[in-house]
C-alpha cells in the first residue's frame, strides 16, 4: 500500500515544485559536460570542431528534454487548471467562468486557483477591476489552497 507524502503546509514561499532526478541529476549532469566541452574548445584547439559539435549537441539535448517534458505536462496542467476553476467558480456562484476567462491571462487564472473558496469570488473580482498580475494576486492569498500534483 503506498503512503501518503505528508508535505508542509502550502504557500507562496513554498509552492514551486522540483523533480529531483531532472533538476539535481540529469540537468547538473548535462550543464556540467556542457561547459566543459566549451572549455576543451580551448584547450585542444586540434580538435576545436569535435568539441563545438559536441556542446551543440550538449545543448540541445538540455535543451529539447527541457522543452518536450514541459510541453506535454504543462498543455495537460493548463487545461486540467481551466476546468478546475470553471467547476470550482460554478460550484461556489453558480455563475459560468466562462464567461470571465476572455478577461483573465492564463497566468491570472492559475494564480487564482490557489485562493481558498471562500476567497476566491471576491479576489477573482479584485483581480478583473485591478487587472492584477498572477504574482500579486498570490500575495493577496491569506488561506492558501495547495496544489501538491502540479507538474
Amino acid at each position: 500500500m503506498a503512503e501518503i507524502e505528508v508535505m508542509a503546509e502550502q504557500q507562496f514561499k513554498n509552492h514551486a515544485k522540483y523533480y529531483p532526478a531532472h533538476h539535481f541529476v540529469f540537468y547538473p549532469i548535462l550543464i556540467a559536460g556542457l561547459v566543459y566541452c566549451i572549455r576543451a574548445i580551448s584547450h585542444y584547439p586540434d580538435h576545436s570542431r569535435e568539441w563545438i559539435i559536441l556542446s551543440v549537441l550538449f545543448f540541445l539535448v538540455g535543451w529539447l528534454s527541457f522543452m518536450v517534458r514541459q510541453h506535454y505536462g504543462l498543455g495537460n496542467q493548463d487545461r486540467i487548471i481551466r476546468l478546475e476553476m470553471r467547476f470550482r467558480y460554478y460550484l461556489l456562484t453558480k455563475q459560468d467562468f466562462q464567461k470571465l476567462e476572455s478577461s483573465l491571462s492564463f497566468g491570472q487564472i492559475a494564480a487564482l486557483r490557489f485562493a481558498s473558496d471562500e476567497e476566491l469570488p471576491a479576489l477573482l473580482e479584485k483581480t478583473l477591476q485591478e487587472k492584477l498580475r498572477p504574482k500579486d494576486i498570490k500575495k493577496l492569498i491569506r488561506n492558501w489552497n495547495p496544489d501538491h500534483m502540479r507538474v
